[in-house]
């Protein structure tokens, strides 16, 4: 499905609320099938997260998670030590192409039994559950997070426990210590000191049944996104949300201080305000949060001001390379784009392209990265369903601040 957004004007004032996080859903998810005794409420209804449910439910040899990368990683750790079951973990084809050998080769050193269906060091993998009674395993620090925490979260069902040691400068902190927080808040002890991380073995009924997950503060970031192109004054109120929150991504509240988008909240509700602000160059490292690079690259080519936004390694093996993307993407609009491996230059640019057709790789970030361009120019978005893989009511719910939307 694509759809045309025209030029549009939003509400001076708009209340949203968006489903629970995704990175906390398939965490949660996962710790809920070790100890089923957990309740959860308000799990995200993105696709990955369905996918991650499925899967953990499925009896079939073969589980196809599609394009849900969190889902490949933390399943690969989880079905490696269901002990008997002989599972064979697949995908899209570009979850083909996403490396898996990091995590294969820890978990291996754990013990485990694990091989390749097609080519080496990629998806599909077969894994023959086992015992793993190995606790000690190292891994380079500056890889995915997601590989880390799979590791941290099958650790309580481990014999010995788990002591992890991380070489070099470690990438997405928040999303590790997010990973830490919600094994401590059911009763594992953990520790994180330098770069050795270790998790004790845990085989008690969790002190906390009831776990409820906070709104996705990686959805929020397009209402960001949106205030700050808009006029000043314009609020939208985002429910459900934590002033102590354990998302990375909640750094959005400080990084668009930047384009005069003020933040303050009330009970369970945030509320985003867009205040008067001169605009200056902005310079960023994005280790800890990088799936929110494409929202603030294409929020800068819209308000027209440069920026450098560096520590993105990750986002070359995401969806899509989503630095070529965003590269090819947002220089149909007339912008001046630089990538390397790992950083993004946006030159200053005055003018946007009328109704260009944005490509969206089957990232769903990519579909709504770019939608607050509508509030300034008219543009159509290819494969809009694609949103569904995080955040299904995107496009409802833009419609509901103003959003002019045809298919």
């Amino acid at each position: 499905m694509d759809i045309t957004l025209h030029k549009s004007s939003i509400q001076r004032k708009s209340y949203i609320a968006i489903t629970g996080s995704k990175s906390e859903s398939n965490r949660l998810l996962l710790l809920q099938a070790l100890f089923p005794a957990i309740e959860l409420r308000n799990v995200s209804n993105s696709d990955d997260s369905k996918l991650m449910a499925k899967a953990l439910n499925s009896n079939e040899t073969l589980v196809d998670i599609y394009h849900a990368g969190t889902a490949m990683r933390f399943l690969t750790a989880y079905f490696a030590v269901q002990e008997g079951r002989e599972t064979i973990l697949t995908g899209s084809k570009r979850m083909k192409e996403r490396p898996i050998k990091i995590l294969v080769d820890a978990l291996r050193e754990l013990g485990a039994d694990i091989s390749y269906v097609e080519n080496e060091g990629y998806p599909p993998i077969k894994l023959n559950g086992k015992k793993l009674d190995k606790n000690k395993v190292s891994l380079k620090a500056n890889v995915s997070s997601q590989y880390i925490s799979a590791l941290l979260l099958i650790a309580p069902k481990l014999e010995n426990g788990i002591e992890l040691t991380l070489e070099g400068d470690i990438t997405s902190v928040p999303y590790i210590n997010m990973t830490l927080s919600l094994l401590d808040e059911i009763g594992v002890e953990t520790s994180f000191n330098d770069n050795v991380i270790k998790v004790s073995p845990f085989n008690e009924i969790p002190k906390v049944n009831t776990l409820t997950v906070e709104s996705d503060w990686s959805s929020a970031s397009y209402y960001f996104s949106i205030l700050a192109i808009s006029e000043v004054g314009t609020e939208i109120h985002l429910s459900s949300y934590k002033e102590s929150s354990l998302q990375g991504d909640s750094c959005l509240v400080t990084i668009y201080k930047h384009f005069g988008v003020t933040s303050s909240y009330k009970e369970n509700t945030l509320i985003l305000r867009k205040e008067a602000k001169a605009l200056e160059p902005l310079s960023l490292n994005l280790k800890n949060a990088p799936d929110i690079a494409q929202t603030i690259a294409v929020t800068c080519f819209v308000l027209g001001i440069p920026c450098d936004l560096m520590g993105l390694h990750t986002l070359k093996i995401k969806e899509t390379d989503r630095l070529e993307a965003l590269k090819t993407e947002i220089e149909k609009l007339g912008g001046e784009v630089e990538v390397t491996d790992k950083s993004l230059h946006l030159a200053a640019s005055k003018n946007i392209n009328p109704m260009v057709s944005i490509g969206t790789y089957h990232d769903h970030r990519m579909a709504m990265a770019f939608a607050p361009v509508a509030i300034k120019q008219s543009l159509k978005v290819e494969d809009a369903a694609v949103v569904s893989k995080s955040y299904p009511a995107f496009w409802e719910d833009l419609k509901s601040l103003g959003f002019k939307i045809t298919e």
